[in-house]
C-alpha cells in the first residue's frame, strides 16, 4: 500500500450469520478473518452470542488476545438463546439501538455471509454513509462468490439510475480478509455534494430541505 494514506482502524464491526451456512468455506473464512484482525491488532464489535459465523469470528479474535465486544438485544439473552458472548457484552433494548451503538463504537464494517439480519445491517450502514451520518468504510468478504448476486444487483441499480456511481463506491468487496482490510484502510469517503448538506444531531432527526431530487 505504498503511497496510499492508510486510515487508522482500531475496531471493526462484523455482521454475519447466526448459522454456519452450507459451505465449510464460510466457517473457515470467519475463523481466518478473526485471525487476521488479531494479527493486525484490531478489536471486534459484533452482535453477541456464539452461534454460527458470529461465534467463529469472535472466538478467533479472542484467541489472538484482542478485545471482543458483543452488542445484543436483551430479548436474545432470555433462556440463553444465542449462547455466551465471547468477551464483553452490552445489552440494549432494541435492534435499532444495537445498530446505532455498533456504528458509534466501530471504525469500519465487514459483512460475512448471512441472512436477512446481516443484509439489513449492511445496507443500513451503507444508507447512513450515503446520508453522511457517518464516513466509515464498509465491505463484504465475498467467500466463494456468496455476494456475487448482491453485487450484481447493486450494479444493476446503478445502471437503472437508482444508485449514483458515487454512492456505489461506498460498498467495497474482496475475496480475502487481508485484501478487504487493506481496502478498508485505504478507503476515502466522497460525500454527495447535495447530501453533505444534511445536518444531523443527537437531539434531532430534522434535516435541511433540499430543492433537489435525491436518489436515496
Amino acid at each position: 500500500m505504498e503511497g496510499v494514506l492508510v486510515r487508522k482502524i482500531k475496531k471493526i464491526c462484523v455482521f454475519c450469520g447466526a448459522n454456519s451456512g452450507k459451505d465449510v468455506a464460510f466457517v473457515n473464512a470467519a475463523f481466518h478473518l478473526g485471525k487476521v484482525l488479531g494479527k493486525r491488532k484490531i478489536d471486534l464489535v459484533y452482535g453477541g452470542g456464539k452461534l454460527g459465523l458470529m461465534g467463529c469470528v469472535s472466538t478467533a479474535v479472542a484467541q489472538h488476545e484482542r478485545q471482543v465486544l458483543g452488542i445484543i438485544p436483551s430479548a436474545f439473552t432470555i433462556n440463553n438463546l444465542v449462547g455466551e458472548t465471547c468477551g464483553k457484552e452490552i445489552k440494549v433494548a432494541t435492534m435499532q439501538e444495537r445498530l446505532v451503538m455498533m456504528m458509534k463504537l466501530s471504525d469500519a464494517f465487514i459483512a460475512l455471509p448471512g441472512g436477512f439480519g446481516t443484509l439489513e445491517e449492511l445496507f443500513q450502514m451503507i444508507s447512513w454513509a450515503q446520508l453522511n451520518i457517518h464516513n466509515k468504510p464498509i465491505g463484504v468478504l465475498n467467500i466463494n462468490g456468496f455476494f456475487n448476486g448482491l453485487l450484481s444487483f447493486v450494479d444493476h441499480a446503478v445502471k437503472q439510475e437508482f444508485i449514483t456511481p458515487r454512492a456505489r463506491k461506498i460498498l467495497i468487496s474482496a475475496t480475502t480478509a487481508d485484501e478487504l482490510v487493506d481496502k478498508l484502510q485505504a478507503f476515502r469517503f466522497e460525500p454527495d455534494p447535495a447530501l453533505s448538506k444534511l445536518k444531523w444531531s443527537p437531539s434531532s432527526n430534522q434535516k435541511e430541505k433540499l430543492d433537489l431530487t435525491l436518489r436515496l
